[in-house]
């Protein structure tokens, strides 16, 4: 464990970000460790529904409001690898809880439940990740990339994905614009 542990909190894209992928970006911290840190962007889609994701996995789903729901854009790690943030903890194959009571699983029955609206109460099916590797989280924390705020359910599994960012932003009480582009030491 390392100190100032981001487990379960918000990354949120300040406006020095410029790269495309993170720009106005919400992640949610999986994993952050000496050895690197994983997370899943909880704010940008994708350019296609659950449906069409259902079709490629050739699992049938006729609830026509199942096969619209959004699906996310985790990170530019792996895009080709789905996964689904959820609550509560529950009996899928490949399931670790990354939070109270939220849990990031990666395996096809979760994905076929939903299909079977059998699936956990509140969820986000993402594809990708998005990873840092040892120490570079940190310089990007120094260099004023990102602000962090504490996770909620409400917040993270909330349907007005446009909003999302603000309503994290919102929880650390100062303007955006208050927020100095360089950094020091005391």
């Amino acid at each position: 464990m390392i100190e100032n542990n981001l487990n379960n909190q918000y990354l949120l894209a300040t406006p020095s970000i410029k790269d495309p992928l993170f720009a106005s970006s919400m992640v949610y911290m999986c994993d952050h460790s000496k050895d690197g840190s994983m997370g899943m962007v909880v704010n940008h889609l994708a350019d296609q529904n659950l449906g069409e994701v259902l079709d490629q996995l050739d699992i049938n789903c006729s609830t026509q409001s199942i096969r619209e729901l959004p699906v996310f854009i985790g990170g530019p790690v792996n895009l080709q690898q789905g996964f689904v943030l959820h609550t509560p903890l529950s009996k899928w194959e490949k399931t670790i809880q990354v939070g109270p009571g939220t849990c990031l699983t990666s395996s096809k029955d979760i994905i076929e439940a939903i299909a079977n609206d059998e699936g956990p109460e509140h969820f986000l099916v993402l594809l990708g990740f998005s990873g840092w590797s040892a120490g570079q989280l940190e310089q990007e924390l120094q260099h004023n990339s990102w602000l962090t705020a504490q996770s909620s359910e409400n917040i993270t599994f909330n349907e007005n994905i446009d909003h999302k960012w603000q309503m994290a932003f919102d929880q650390l009480g100062f303007k955006l614009d208050k927020l100095s582009p360089t950094t020091g030491n005391a």
